[in-house]
């Protein structure tokens, strides 16, 4: 995000909790953060992570829409959101392996939640096949695998990309000598 975003973004959330007579040490709590943490988003030195402003978005009791939908800010510049790679959470998924996922955005909506991860395929990494309750993308960063769907193996090389159906049950395989970098979205079903 730009300057001007992130000011946007923090006085949106500093206007909230104010509006409901809310101390920034109970939102802090309820978001799982420092008290001096909110309060460098509050005042713009700061914008954290995807996963931090949701908690804080949900400590507030507001819903996403709501509190982007009133966010004004005079600039030329488009918006996004840049998450770094060094604000990557790991996540523990099954019992596994070499099978290193990091978070990099998650959102719900009404029907579906949005997950996008980055997983680091160590060699010869091991683990069960699994299902997940949606549809899955992947696009292999670099590497090369195979990757079992039921009983189909298809070999992926760097560059390639797959979409299926993930209830059917599914394994990442890394053969090679080296690590695969793949990213994982996943559109699971609420």
């Amino acid at each position: 995000m730009n300057r001007d975003q992130i000011n946007c973004v923090g006085k949106r959330i500093k206007e909230i909790r104010l509006s409901k007579e809310q101390k920034l040490v109970d939102i802090a709590i309820a978001s799982g953060i420092s008290k001096g943490l909110l309060s460098r988003v509050e005042n713009g030195r700061t914008i954290p992570s995807l996963p931090v402003l949701f908690n804080i978005i949900a400590a507030l009791k507001e819903s996403p829409s709501a509190f982007f939908e009133n966010i004004e800010y005079v600039t030329n510049s488009p918006f996004y959101l840049l998450i770094e790679k060094g604000n990557y959470t790991p996540i523990e998924k099954e019992e596994s392996v070499g099978f290193n996922y990091f978070n990099i955005m998650s959102q719900s909506f009404k029907d579906i939640t949005f997950n996008a991860v980055f997983l680091n395929l160590e060699p010869q990494a091991k683990r069960e096949m699994v299902t997940t309750d949606g549809m899955e993308f992947i696009y292999l960063i670099e590497g090369d695998i195979d990757y079992r769907l039921n009983d189909v193996i298809l070999s992926l090389k760097q560059g390639d990309s797959l979409f299926f159906d993930g209830r059917v049950p599914h394994l990442k395989i890394n053969k090679s000598g080296k690590n695969a970098q793949i990213l994982v979205i996943y559109l699971l079903f609420n």
